[in-house]
């Protein structure tokens, strides 16, 4: 526990810098853009990390599980990067379909496409997620954050001067592409110091010869993986594409600042998921401290941005973001119920149950997707945040009820203490 908290310690203070310069980039870019570019810049990135999100198979999980097994990390690292090349195929046909199709359901101006896709695939060939398991399959995070920090950083220096010389979606989209490269050369820059990358272990059948559950696992990690994405970015596309790229702007800020906590969680989950694959008997018990200081982060995160939401919104994206102000704080209680989840989901995860957790988020997901066009239509932006509440609400409470059946599965299971079986 000790060991975890420190390495949370890590995470969170890499992303309270991430925080801070976000509120910089975030601040300059709605201000130079306004309400309805900064919703054609908002629509672009979410279809850029769309496309990434479904197409990336979250092999940072595969290092870490199998990567633990002593001298399997060549191997299981030599099959993550064999992934991350099939990722870069599927995600570069699928950006041609959904670029291509945008100009049927999305506000974006014809010559900001060509911007969309270039995005797109940019983000495809520098994904990081191989080099940020085998930081933390060594407990690395000390490192990580601090080659994570450059994305930041560099996105910062590029938005000022996207504000001085270009104050236009290219100018931010250049400076949000830059951040992208830098983050991804240097994060695996910090991996390859100790440990070394032997091509000759690439390979997309070798790993799976030895674990025959491997696939099965690779398939559940990417959808959990897509529902993840689904839950931020195609519900951006979703609002751009029912209520125009206004509303898509507005969505993105009131959930870039009111789901801050989101980002909390996927940092609590990152943190979690070594220690319980290392540490098997005690995980429930990890699980059920962590997700109890959850409990009290997000209700104090939730009470502040109902009282000072509406100012910091104004301060930093200025007043004509006001209006999203009870949006941000729906999305902000949905954030702090997916804090509490986190734990819970990871647990599954650690003990092969990712189908059981992708099915918890899809169909939670799913009905919020279908309820959308009529949220929005009950109560435009507010409506759509409910709809991500409710999603994450009913999500969290089936992570709960299946960790249950598993717990009372283990028990039928296990054999008394005299060393007779247990009862059939």
């Amino acid at each position: 526990m000790k060991r975890l908290l420190r390495n949370i310690g890590w995470l969170l203070s890499g992303r309270a810098v991430n925080a801070l310069l976000s509120l910089l980039y975030l601040a300059l870019a709605t201000r130079s853009l306004g309400l309805e570019a900064f919703g054609y810049f908002a629509l672009i990135v979410a279809l850029g990390q769309t496309v990434t999100g479904l197409a990336n198979f979250q092999t940072w999980q595969f290092v870490v599980r199998w990567g633990a097994n002593g001298d399997g990390a060549g191997e299981a690292t030599g099959f993550a990067i064999a992934l991350d090349a099939v990722s870069v195929v599927i995600g570069a046909v699928l950006a041609a379909g959904l670029v291509y199709s945008a100009q049927f359901w999305l506000p974006l101006p014809h010559d900001l496409l060509w911007v969309a896709f270039g995005f797109c695939i940019l983000s495809l060939l520098f994904m990081r997620s191989t080099p940020t398991g085998l930081l933390r399959l060594r407990f690395r995070f000390a490192e990580a954050t601090a080659a994570e920090a450059v994305q930041p950083i560099v996105r910062a220096i590029g938005a000022i001067a996207a504000f001085f010389y270009m104050p236009t979606v290219l100018g931010f989209i250049f400076a949000w592409a830059a951040a992208e490269v830098a983050v991804a050369l240097a994060l695996w820059w910090a991996a390859a110091r100790k440990d070394t990358i032997d091509f000759s272990q690439i390979s997309l059948t070798k790993l799976p010869r030895a674990h025959p559950d491997a696939w099965r696992f690779v398939l559940s990690t990417n959808a959990m993986g897509s529902l993840n994405v689904g839950g931020k970015q195609v519900m951006i596309l979703l609002v751009g594409a029912i209520g125009g790229e206004a509303f898509a702007g507005g969505f993105r800020v009131a959930a870039q600042l009111g789901q801050a906590l989101v980002s909390l969680a996927q940092t609590v989950s990152k943190a979690i998921y070594p220690e319980l694959v290392h540490a098997k008997d005690d995980a429930v018990e990890i699980a059920r401290k962590m997700a109890n200081l959850s409990l009290i982060g997000g209700f104090l995160a939730v009470l502040f941005a109902v009282l000072f939401g509406r100012w910091g919104l104004e301060a930093i994206a200025g007043e004509a973001f006001g209006v999203v102000y009870w949006t941000m704080v729906i999305l902000a209680v949905a954030g702090a119920i997916e804090l509490v989840g986190a734990s819970l989901e990871s647990l599954l995860v650690s003990a092969n149950r990712a189908g059981t957790a992708f099915l918890a988020r899809a169909f939670p997901m799913g009905l919020a997707f279908a309820l959308l066009p009529v949220a929005m239509g009950w109560q435009g932006l507010k409506g759509a945040a409910i709809t991500v509440l409710g999603s994450s609400a009913l999500a969290v409470f089936a992570f709960w009820v299946a960790i249950l059946s598993l717990q009372q599965i283990k028990i039928i299971l296990e054999p008394n203490r005299d060393g007779t079986p247990p009862p059939r």
